[in-house]
């Protein structure tokens, strides 16, 4: 084995024929900073062309996190603090990264054993192979906090079938492992003890999707599955209105519920995730998604809601945030065309 490097947030290691690429911030349920970033952009690089690395593991050291998302602290210290231009270097730098997963030519297999939230969703959706266990927790929560599901969330969304990934944009619902197989976000199903083997037959030359179908079991059943009529009638529209108007004619209680949910979220941030979902639905290359969603980025973290929201969910835990605008209705067209508008060209985003 041959450690590349350790630091206290990344173990960057080979193994065989495996490279690994090791969240280590348990205490931080393993969220991604610029540091980790650059980590794991450079390693996958130097395999890239490196014929002893067949295939590439992102797995997480101890905790309960595969990954909780992005350094959220960092961003909002950012919009309060310089503009955004932080902010913004690191949205830029991560969607390099999610790009570069994206397109890579070896195999990529991430083991979401944990919650896999926003940032973790971005590392572990483009990979060949995503394997859920009985700890995963996927979610995309960002409306909540005035943000989008961006690291690729809108291709990635915008591709599931009966209007799941509307619902999960809009409500940040959580799904465990089986769920994340039935919707088809996870390949594979195995359980948490069975990880340690499909990592050593691979790192002993095996092939990837052979080693986890030997290994896989029969999931529970996905709750969700219950709900999956009701999510296609009620989020069928890309009107955020619509969506709410459908659940307000509904007496039941999961309507209510999602009614209920739907009320805490940015109207803003609804808005601009129906509409992210939509576009990149009808685009064919992910570098072209990742570059709108930069666009979205850019302008999303120095607007009102992204600081509040941050503050009320994650800082203060009052959950009490002020919107501006405080209504769908509010949130006018205009707006949301200029949070999608090109950026001048000098500053747009483009892949490695």
């Amino acid at each position: 084995m041959t450690i590349d490097s350790a630091t206290e947030q990344m173990i960057i290691r080979r193994d065989g024929a495996a490279g690994f690429l090791t969240l280590n911030r348990p205490k931080a349920l393993h969220a991604l900073t610029q540091p980790m970033d650059h980590a794991m952009t450079e390693a996958l690089l130097a395999w890239k062309d490196d014929p002893a690395v067949e295939a590439v593991i992102i797995d997480h050291s101890e905790g309960r996190g595969f990954c909780a998302g992005g350094d959220i602290a960092f961003l909002r210290n950012s919009a309060l603090n310089d503009g955004g231009v932080s902010g913004r270097r690191f949205f830029y730098e991560e969607y390099q990264l999610n790009h570069l997963l994206m397109t890579y030519p070896k195999p990529v297999i991430a083991f979401m054993d944990g919650i896999t939230m926003g940032g973790g969703v971005g590392i572990s959706q483009p990979a060949k192979f995503r394997v859920a266990t009985e700890n995963t927790r996927f979610a995309m929560p960002e409306t909540g906090i005035g943000l989008f599901p961006d690291v690729g969330g809108g291709w990635h969304l915008s591709r599931l079938q009966g209007r799941l990934g509307q619902f999960l944009a809009l409500t940040g619902a959580r799904l465990d492992g089986a769920e994340c197989l039935w919707a088809g976000l996870a390949t594979h199903y195995l359980p948490h003890e069975a990880l340690a083997e499909a990592k050593e037959r691979i790192v002993h030359g095996h092939e990837p999707g052979g080693v986890l179908s030997a290994l896989s079991v029969h999931s529970p059943e996905a709750r969700i599955e219950g709900n999956a009529a009701a999510i296609r009638k009620h989020f069928a529209s890309d009107s955020y209105e619509d969506i709410l108007d459908s659940l307000e004619t509904d007496s039941s209680e999961w309507a209510a519920k999602e009614l209920a949910t739907l009320s805490t979220k940015s109207p803003q941030t609804c808005k601009v995730a129906l509409r992210q979902l939509a576009e990149s639905a009808r685009l064919t290359d992910f570098a072209d998604n990742m570059r709108m969603e930069y666009r979205i980025a850019s302008r999303v973290l120095t607007r009102p809601d992204f600081a509040e929201g941050v503050r009320a969910v994650i800082i203060d835990k009052t959950n009490d945030p002020k919107w501006d605008p405080v209504t769908p209705e509010e949130v006018s067209d205009e707006l949301i065309d200029s949070i999608f508008a090109p950026l001048p060209a000098d500053e747009e985003w483009k892949p490695l």
